[in-house]
């Protein structure tokens, strides 16, 4: 099957473009979602996080503290390393079974992350960019999660850049106007997928 893996800085619009693929019947793989089913409550990733951060990663029903664990890992590189050395295993052997599971011409593997992760991207035969202005990307962070300029600047820098993405990309879709113009070019890029995932 053609997996085509799909990534854009945060605040790209990756969501909107995967509801997009999942309205015309594509089957769609998210890192995220994943990434949360790893450390669910009663799940071993959570017991791992909980053994290296502490208990105060825990909110009160017992399940992970997403806001006070991003605060501590984004606070300091050796701390993100650390959570990704546990979770990333997790997330990339879910995201291997799930890929065996799914059926159709083509699927996506949202990944948000994709250009930074060697594992995930030998998953993937082509790399879908959504791609904006870093200043929109700024915009769209402030509004969204009510993030000041500076914390929305840290989480753009803990990313690969834009133009490492670019350079990554094998397809590119401009997010930097409307849903219209957005869903014009994602109609395009399908369209493009059906008769490559057609050829294999």
């Amino acid at each position: 099957m053609l997996v085509v893996g799909l990534t854009g800085g945060i605040a790209a619009g990756k969501s909107t473009a995967t509801a997009f693929f999942q309205g015309r019947g594509v089957p769609v793989i998210d890192a995220d979602e994943v990434a949360r089913d790893v450390v669910a409550a009663g799940t071993p990733g959570l017991a791992a996080v909980v053994a290296a951060f502490g208990p105060q990663v825990l909110q009160a029903d017992g399940t992970l503290d997403r806001r006070r664990l991003r605060e501590v890992v984004f606070a300091d590189p050796a701390q993100r390393l650390r959570l990704e050395t546990i979770l990333h295993p997790l997330i990339n052997s879910r995201i291997r079974d799930r890929l065996q599971q799914v059926t159709g011409p083509y699927c996506i593997l949202a990944v948000p992350l994709l250009i930074e992760s060697a594992n995930l991207r030998a998953l993937v035969s082509r790399v879908l960019v959504i791609d904006v202005p870093e200043e929109v990307q700024l915009a769209r962070l402030m509004q969204r999660d009510r993030m000041s300029a500076e914390q929305s600047r840290a989480m753009l820098a803990a990313q690969a850049s834009r133009a490492q993405r670019l350079e990554g990309a094998d397809d590119v879709v401009d997010n930097a106007t409307d849903i219209a113009a957005l869903t014009h070019q994602l109609e395009s890029v399908h369209a493009r997928y059906l008769e490559l995932a057609a050829q294999r």
